[in-house]
């Protein structure tokens, strides 16, 4: 089976062909620890579970590596231990408390929507030796240097600098937020590592006490985990710069002619209702928050799967309504699936080219018509759609709402004469309140099941 990606760095499509087919290696960049995923969080993670599922797939799962790492060292999760405590409190302490709580967090959250754990999830704060190496490393090489406590990347040293993100320096200069200090010899120069204050995490080295930047983490954490060189890098199109430039800098300067990443995958970023998420626009929620209103996962995870990943993803509750009456319909009949089949080449066809998972729905359609139920189950299971049976939410059944339509509907023409509304509105309440949408216009009432509506919530209901 042939696995065609897009390669950012080339800007085309090319053959994944493997340093090692015995040992496909995979970094993706996670997340820095400090509170809750929101939905946009959830998008590489399932992207790049596709991907890992496919390789696994095509190599077997003992001949792939797959790490992610968790980022707990940072400034934002410093400010919110501060926020925390207040001044004079243990703020050490409380980032251990918020980075285990985060972390465990993140990893529930992404558990349900199907994704499978990494081979390796490494946390910054375990691999401080190796970067304080690697800085060393890119010192003596003429890549680095120190200013005022602070050791800093020397970005005119790397003349391919700009390469991945096809933009000269003076573009990225132009385009963006440069921190402006005095000790940086060159406005674009990052930070490799920087002084810790007493209340502030912090690490001995030759400059001092002190913590890494953003960018080092994970080129020490590939290296140490992946190697010199390896298969596929991943991430947000929101990190191809600065974080995936500074990393393929230092990297490459560390270790010159390894080529570090060979292909370079970004996916698009996420929209709610057409627009932006944003806390100010009050469409910002985390995969909890949807969880927690009983969306399923899986109906979150066929969401994100309808829109190739190259693609800005737009979430809209009709489309989460549409994927779980389509769920529903598929888990009914893979429950009847027999033996151990393969799943459906089309759809492996499908995702093998450059994750085209729009395309794989397209086939799980041809095949739940087909009826071919046993290959319908494996070809859930592969996409990550499945796991051991059918879902509780999928198993339970659906409620005849035509009753309540026509119940709100005369409490309505009832309230056009009278003029007082209560009645239709303490319905209508507690209808949205067990999750159905009530959709009411001049041609009548319509009850719509919500993606967290469940049948046994409108018991009692009056």
């Amino acid at each position: 089976m042939t696995i065609r990606l897009y390669n950012t760095k080339a800007r085309a499509k090319q053959v994944l062909e493997p340093l090692n087919p015995d040992n496909v290696r995979m970094y993706v960049c996670g997340p820095t620890v400090y509170d809750r995923a929101h939905l946009g969080n959830a998008r590489p993670v399932i992207v790049f579970d596709v991907l890992y599922r496919l390789l696994r797939h095509v190599y077997g799962p003992d001949h792939v590596t797959y790490v992610r790492n968790f980022t707990d060292v940072d400034d934002k999760i410093n400010a919110r231990a501060i926020e925390n405590v207040g001044k004079g409190g243990d703020v050490n302490a409380e980032i251990a408390r918020i980075t285990a709580q985060t972390t465990h967090w993140f990893l529930d959250d992404m558990g349900a929507l199907g994704a499978l754990e990494p081979d390796a999830m490494p946390r910054a704060t375990q691999y401080i030796p190796q970067m304080i190496a690697m800085i060393e490393d890119l010192i003596g090489r003429g890549h680095a240097y120190e200013a005022e406590g602070h050791v800093l990347f020397a970005v005119d040293s790397y003349a391919d600098y700009g390469r991945l993100s096809g933009r000269s320096v003076d573009d990225m200069i132009a385009g963006s937020r440069v921190e402006v200090a005095p000790y940086k010899r060159n406005p674009m120069d990052f930070v490799l590592w920087k002084p810790s204050s007493a209340d502030l995490p912090g690490w001995d080295s030759p400059w001092g006490r002190g913590r890494p930047g953003w960018h080092i983490e994970c080129s020490a954490m590939s290296h140490e985990l992946l190697g010199e060189s390896f298969d596929i890098h991943g991430g947000g199109n929101d990190l191809m710069f600065p974080h995936h430039e500074n990393e393929i800098a230092q990297s490459c300067c560390a270790h010159p002619g390894s080529g570090f990443a060979r292909i370079w995958m970004h996916n698009e970023m996420l929209q709610v209702e057409g627009k932006k998420m944003s806390k100010s626009l009050g469409n910002f929620f985390t995969v909890h928050d949807l969880l927690e209103e009983g969306v399923p996962g899986e109906v979150i995870r066929f969401v994100f799967l309808s829109t190739h990943y190259r693609k800005p993803m737009d979430w809209t509750a009709e489309k989460a309504r549409e994927a779980q009456a389509t769920l529903r319909k598929w888990y009914r009949q893979a429950e009847q699936g027999e033996g151990n089949a393969e799943p459906y080449v089309a759809v492996v066809e499908a995702v093998s080219d450059d994750l085209n998972t729009p395309k794989a729905i397209t086939e799980l359609h041809r095949l739940s018509q087909a009826d071919d139920r046993s290959t319908l189950r494996a070809t859930l299971r592969f996409l990550g759609l499945m796991a051991d049976g059918v879902p509780d939410w999928a198993a339970r059944p659906v409620a005849d709402l035509s009753a309540l339509e026509t119940r709100l509907a005369q409490a309505r023409a009832a309230a056009m004469q009278s003029k007082d509304f209560s009645e239709v509105d303490r319905l209508k309440a507690a209808l949205v309140a067990v999750g159905v949408e009530v959709r009411m216009s001049k041609d009548g009432v319509e009850l719509v099941p919500g993606a967290g509506f469940d049948v046994a919530r409108l018991e009692g209901l009056d």
